[in-house]
C-alpha cells in the first residue's frame, strides 16, 4: 500500500520525485500524459502501436520533453531509446510499468487534494502550449501569466492576445530546430560515412605535418602541453580550407560558364531530397537565359563529393571529417545565421572553437567583436549532448541576455535537459560522469571574464563582399593595422633590414632577424584600404586585390630607423604586380621629402639611393580600374602559385648607417 506522504510515496521512483518538483499545473499535465501512455499498454498489451512514442510528436516534444523528470519516468517504466521513437520492448517488465504508473497516479491524487477523479483533459488548442515551462520571455514581464491560447468561435480561431500566434509559432519553430539538429548529428556516427570521409582526407600527410610542427614546438619549449592531436586539428583546418572545400556565392553558368545571379528557388528533385536538399537555389545567367541549379545539400556524405557550399555545408562536412579522425566534435548553430564546429582537446581539457570557413581555431569572440554580430542563442549538438554555449562566444553577457527573447530561459533550460536525458540515458555511468564533469568546467568558463585576443578583432573573410556587408560582418576598423618595421638589436648591429613576403604561404620572413616568420599579410601592413587576400583553389593561385565592390584599393608598408639612431643608406625593392584588361597598379616609394615612382618595375630588385640620409621609408600600392563585375581581379599584387612556395614576390632590403 502507499502512504499519503508525498516524500515517502515517491521514494521508490527517483523520476517521480523529480517530476513532483514541477509547478502543480506542469505536473498534472505531464502526469496525465504519462498515465495515458502506461494505461494504453496495460489495456492493449498486444498492440504494437501503443508500445512506441514518436520523439517528434508535438504533444510528446512540447508537453513532456521540457518537463523535469517526465522522460525519466518513461525510462523507469521500461521504455528504451530507438532511432526516432521511445519503445517499450516485449522483454520489458509490465509489473515495473504498472508500479511506476501507480506511483504517478497516487502523486496526482495527492496534488488534487485527495480527489480520485481525473482532472479534465486539456483542449487540443491548449495542448499546443505545453505547460508553464514553455512560457516565452517578455524581458521585463518575464513572470506574467501565459497569454490565453486560441479558442474557436463560430468555426474561426480567435486570439485574446494578438501576440499569441507568434508565441505558439516561435515555440514550435524552436522545438523543430532543436530536434532537427539533435537528430542530424547522429549522421556523423555512421561507420560507412566515416570511412568514406577517411578516403577523402590525406590522413598520413596531415599527421606528418603535425609531427614536424610538434617537434619544432618541443625544441622551443620542452614542457609544452600541446600534443600531436592538437596540431593535427590545425592541419585539418588548413587542408579543409585551402585544398578541399570551396565557397560558393553563385555557380558559373552550366551552359556558357559565365557569371550568374541568384534568382529565387527551384523545385527539389527526388535525388535532391534523397540528400536532404529541401532548398534548391536558381543561379540564372542573363546572357544565355539558362538556370543553373544549386541544391543546398544537408547530407555530409554528399558534401564529400560536391565539396562546395556556404557556411552550412562547410561546418556540416568539416564536423564529419573531425569525427572521422577520432576527434570529439560538436556542430554549433548560431541562430543569427552562422554555423561552425567545436572540438574537445584532451590536452587542454576543454572545447575549442573551430571555423573551417575562416580557418580559425580557438577564437570564440571573433563573431561578436570581429564581425560585429549581435548574438543571442548559440547551441552545440553532439552524439552525447546538447549545450547552450552562447556565453563562450560573448564578452558582453548583459547585451546578449537582452536579446534572448524568443523563448523563456526556463523553457530552453528544461528542453535541453530533456534532450540530454534522452540522449544520455543508455550511456555507461562513467561516460555520464565524464560529461557532467566537463559541463561543470564549461560553466566556469562561461562565467569567467573574457578579453578579445588579436585574432578575434578582424572581420569576416569568407563569402562575397556584398554578402558580408549585407550581414554586417565587416568592420571598418579592420582596415588599420599600423605596423611599423624598426630595426631590432641584431639588425642595428648588422645595419640591414631584409624582409620578404610569400603569398602562397601568407607569411613574411624577416631574414635579417634570424628568419623570423610573421604569419598573415595584414600583420606587416602599416595602412590599408579595401584590400584582401584572394585564394583561387581552382587555379591554385593567391594574390592581394582590392575588395570586390571597391573602386580603389590601397596598401602600404612603413620602415623607420630614427628611434634606433640610424639613417638610411640604400633601399632595394622588388614588388611584383599583374594587371588584366584595363586594371591599374601604381607603386610609389616615399616619405615626407622624397618620392619615387615604381610603377612598371619588373620582378627584380631595384635600388634607390634617393633615400640616403632619410629616417623613414614607405612603400605603397594602389589598385583601381578593371572591367565588368570582376574588375577587382584585374589589378593584383604578388600573384603566386600555391605550388611555388619558394618564391617571394615582395622583397625589401634597407641598409643603414649611423647618424
Amino acid at each position: 500500500c502507499f502512504t499519503t506522504d508525498p516524500t515517502m510515496m515517491s521514494a521508490s521512483s527517483p523520476a517521480v520525485s523529480e517530476l513532483r518538483q514541477n509547478p502543480r499545473e506542469v505536473f498534472l499535465d505531464a502526469a496525465n500524459l504519462l498515465l495515458t501512455y502506461a494505461d494504453n499498454i496495460l489495456r492493449n498489451p498486444n498492440e504494437e502501436k501503443y508500445r512506441s512514442i514518436r520523439i517528434g510528436n508535438p504533444v510528446f516534444f512540447n508537453r513532456l520533453m521540457p518537463v523535469r523528470g517526465a522522460v525519466e519516468c518513461l525510462f523507469e517504466m521500461g521504455f528504451e531509446e530507438g532511432e526516432t521513437h521511445l519503445v517499450f520492448p516485449q522483454s520489458a517488465s509490465v509489473d515495473r510499468l504498472r508500479e511506476i504508473r501507480d506511483v504517478i497516479a497516487k502523486e496526482r491524487t495527492n496534488q488534487l487534494g485527495g480527489e480520485e477523479k481525473t482532472p479534465s483533459v486539456r483542449s487540443s488548442q491548449q495542448a499546443i502550449s505545453g505547460a508553464q515551462a514553455l512560457r516565452p520571455v517578455q524581458t521585463a514581464q518575464a513572470m506574467q501569466p501565459l497569454p490565453r491560447l486560441p479558442k474557436l468561435q463560430n468555426g474561426r480561431v480567435v486570439f485574446s492576445n494578438p501576440n499569441s500566434l507568434h508565441i505558439i509559432c516561435t515555440w514550435a519553430l524552436q522545438c523543430r530546430i532543436l530536434l532537427s539538429n539533435f537528430k542530424h548529428v547522429l549522421v556523423y556516427e555512421n561507420p560507412s560515412i566515416l570511412q568514406k570521409a577517411l578516403t577523402c582526407i590525406p590522413v598520413q600527410v596531415l599527421r606528418v605535418r603535425a609531427q614536424e610542427k610538434l617537434s619544432s614546438a618541443k625544441n622551443l619549449c620542452e614542457d609544452t602541453k600541446i600534443n600531436e592531436q592538437d596540431l593535427l586539428l590545425l592541419e585539418l583546418l588548413q587542408w579543409f580550407k585551402g585544398e578541399f572545400f570551396r565557397w560558393v556565392n553563385t555557380l558559373p553558368c552550366g551552359r556558357c560558364g559565365g557569371q550568374t545571379n541568384s534568382s529565387g528557388f527551384l523545385q527539389p528533385s527526388t535525388d535532391d531530397l534523397r540528400w536532404d536538399a529541401n532548398k534548391v537555389e536558381n543561379h540564372y545567367c542573363d546572357q544565355c537565359k539558362f538556370s543553373t541549379r544549386f541544391p543546398r545539400y544537408n547530407n555530409p556524405e554528399k558534401l564529400l563529393e560536391t565539396r562546395c557550399g556556404r557556411c552550412g555545408e562547410w561546418a556540416n562536412c568539416f564536423t564529419l571529417c573531425c569525427r572521422a579522425l577520432g576527434f570529439e566534435a560538436r556542430y554549433i548553430m548560431d541562430v543569427t545565421d552562422h554555423v561552425w564546429t567545436e572540438v574537445y582537446l584532451t590536452s587542454q581539457q576543454r572545447w575549442v572553437h573551430c571555423d573551417p570557413c575562416e580557418n580559425t581555431c580557438d577564437k570564440p569572440l571573433l563573431y561578436e567583436i570581429g564581425w560585429g554580430k549581435k548574438l543571442s542563442y548559440v547551441v552545440a549538438f553532439s552524439k552525447d549532448e546538447v549545450v547552450d554555449v552562447s556565453w563562450r562566444y560573448s564578452c558582453k553577457h548583459e547585451e546578449l541576455l537582452s536579446r534572448r527573447t524568443e523563448v523563456r530561459e526556463e523553457w530552453l533550460r528544461e528542453t535541453l535537459n530533456g534532450l540530454n536525458n534522452l540522449r544520455q540515458h543508455p550511456l555507461p555511468e562513467d561516460r555520464k560522469k565524464e560529461l557532467l564533469n566537463r559541463m561543470i568546467v564549461e560553466l566556469v568558463e562561461f562565467i569567467s571574464p573574457k578579453v578579445p585576443k588579436p585574432g578575434e578583432l578582424g572581420g569576416r573573410t569568407s563569402g562575397s563582399l556584398a554578402w558580408r556587408l549585407a550581414r554586417g560582418e565587416i568592420k571598418p576598423q579592420q582596415q588599420n593595422t599600423n605596423t611599423i618595421f624598426i630595426p631590432t638589436g641584431k639588425e642595428r648591429t648588422m645595419k640591414v633590414l631584409h624582409l620578404k613576403y610569400n603569398t602562397a604561404t601568407d607569411c613574411y620572413i624577416r631574414l635579417s632577424n634570424d628568419n623570423e616568420e610573421i604569419k598573415g599579410w595584414e600583420k606587416g601592413v602599416w595602412k590599408m584600404e579595401s584590400v584582401f587576400r584572394k585564394v583561387e583553389n581552382d587555379w591554385q593561385m593567391a594574390y592581394l586585390a582590392r575588395t570586390e565592390e571597391s573602386s580603389l584599393g590601397r596598401i602600404s608598408w612603413k620602415f623607420e630607423c630614427s628611434s634606433v639612431a640610424l639613417i638610411v643608406d640604400n633601399v632595394s625593392v622588388q614588388a611584383a604586380s599583374q594587371t588584366f584588361q584595363n586594371g591599374i597598379v601604381k607603386w610609389r616609394l616615399y616619405n615626407n621629402t622624397v618620392e619615387v615612382d615604381l610603377t612598371g618595375a619588373d620582378k627584380t630588385l631595384h635600388s634607390f639611393q634617393e633615400f640616403s640620409g632619410e629616417t623613414e621609408v614607405i612603400l605603397e600600392a594602389e589598385m583601381n580600374e578593371g572591367t565588368g563585375d570582376i574588375n577587382w581581379q584585374h589589378a593584383q599584387l604578388f600573384r603566386q602559385s600555391l605550388l611555388e612556395c619558394q618564391e617571394y614576390p615582395l622583397e625589401i632590403i634597407i641598409t643603414f648607417k649611423d647618424k
